[in-house]
């Protein structure tokens, strides 16, 4: 019989936890009350029976306690334990409004949730420890071979290599006889069956990039009749860190490697939350200074106080940024030119202040507000550098997928960029942003951004 020892987990599991409710229950009323002496009488009766009711309940309806191997870890395990006490507890107050005119204690059902959560979340992770060097001292294992022999299936039996904890132990590759898979191989197709019988292997895992759908669907077959399970391997490094998707289409499954629709819900309503809250609140109590800051720029030099200029947004969407004027009038009259710097004569004195202390970038919070851009983001740039950046670095296309910022790792670490060659060095900063990004992470560059604005150092 197959993992004898492993059937015994659930009914453990299921004891331990009533031992460990009853014993928080019955402690907890000791404590409350000084003494256990009537907690099987009256009103109290009703309520512990209510508990035992409540738990089995639970644990028929959700099957908590089956996990699998990889993810038998103490993360899933007390993320369970939290969400089945919240359920049970959720019944329990129910219980209670039906009996609004008995008394129970709130001190006594505290103490009892929090004892059971202590007691069971240490049973657990005294029996996943217990488990895990049980498993890795060769017990309650289960047996597996791979299907298909190339890298990938290297990389699965690299994995149970380095967590014996799983209890997982490799018996050898399965494929048809080629010069680069010489010596590597338990047998081919033909001589599978047969050593799945005489070995006992428990699982097959199949490499779909090794395998054709005729071999499969006998691989299938064969395991109905010698009660083995079969787990695929599909090469999708690569592919599901850029946003690939499920979608199923009646039964058949589809893989969608689209990469349009990257923003996670979570993480786009936080972002333009924050970007909403942020903006108007610099707007607002930063009015005064925007006042200031336009009536210097108005006198310091001939010409409009805002400057705008055709940006490119997130999917190439082209938009209108704003800006404080920083130089004279018709600076790029000869063509679109990268500043040069502070040392650019086609920047005017106050605007050589305003380009340090990066003030000159404040009207950008009105774009926020618009939705064309967020506060912290890559660099929004015009077309017509993005297309000699894209000729030397193609990766710029990645900043596309997310909107441009006002702020962004390239603004703090690098700065302004002179060059082609330099708005490519910057690239390489900007570039981790999508990868990374988060409410926190934004948060950190808008903070060194203030430091680089109080500091004077913006170029």
């Amino acid at each position: 019989m197959k993992h004898r020892y492993s059937v015994l987990l659930f009914p453990l599991h299921v004891f331990f936890d009533f031992v460990c409710l009853n014993a928080s229950f019955v402690g907890a009323y000791g404590w409350a009350f000084g003494n256990i002496d009537e907690i099987a009488q009256p009103p109290y009766q009703s309520l512990w029976i209510a508990f035992n009711v409540a738990w089995a309940a639970i644990i028929l309806l959700t099957q908590p306690y089956v996990f699998p191997r990889q993810l038998f870890k103490a993360g899933p395990l007390m993320r369970k334990l939290l969400m089945l006490t919240s359920v049970h507890m959720a019944v329990i107050a129910l219980f209670w409004m039906l009996f609004q005119n008995v008394f129970f204690s709130r001190t006594q059902l505290l103490i009892t949730y929090l004892l059971f959560l202590i007691t069971a979340g240490l049973f657990r992770l005294g029996g996943l420890l217990f488990l895990q060097e049980f498993r890795a001292r060769g017990y309650n294992s289960r047996r597996f071979v791979v299907v298909g022999y190339g890298k990938l299936a290297q990389t699965i039996t690299r994995f149970y290599d380095v967590h014996p904890e799983m209890g997982f132990r490799f018996q050898g590759y399965f494929d048809w006889s080629t010069p680069e898979n010489a010596g590597q191989l338990a047998g081919d197709y033909t001589q599978l069956a047969a050593f799945v019988k005489r070995e006992g292997i428990d699982c097959v895992y199949c490499c779909m990039p090794y395998i054709d759908n005729v071999q499969l669907k006998q691989i299938v077959d064969q395991s109905e009749r010698l009660d083995f399970q079969i787990k695929l391997l599909v090469d999708f490094r690569g592919f599901l860190t850029k946003g690939a998707s499920v979608e199923y289409h009646d039964f058949l499954p589809v893989l969608n490697l689209s990469t349009k629709d990257l923003d996670s819900f979570r993480v786009a309503f936080l972002k333009r939350s924050f970007d909403i809250l942020f903006s108007a609140g610099v707007l607002v109590l930063g009015s005064p200074l925007y006042v200031l800051v336009g009536l210097i720029t108005r006198f310091a030099s001939k010409g409009p106080v805002l400057y705008e200029q055709e940006r490119i947004g997130q999917h190439g969407k082209p938009f209108m940024i704003y800006k404080f004027r920083s130089m004279y009038v018709d600076a790029e009259k000869a063509g679109p030119s990268l500043s040069q710097g502070l040392l650019d004569n086609r920047i005017t004195p106050w605007g050589r202040f305003m380009r340090q202390t990066r003030i000159d970038e404040l009207p950008q919070f009105v774009n926020v507000l618009k939705g064309d851009m967020s506060v912290v983001g890559p660099r929004p740039e015009r077309q017509f550098f993005i297309d000699k950046i894209v000729e030397i670095a193609p990766e710029y296309t990645d900043l596309l997928k997310v909107k441009p910022g006002i702020t962004s790792i390239g603004q703090i670490r690098f700065g302004y960029a002179a060059t082609i060659e330099e708005m490519v060095q910057r690239l390489r900063f900007d570039l981790l942003y999508p990868k990374r990004r988060s409410l926190m992470l934004d948060l950190w560059i808008i903070a060194q951004t203030l430091r680089v604005m109080a500091q004077g150092r913006g170029r």
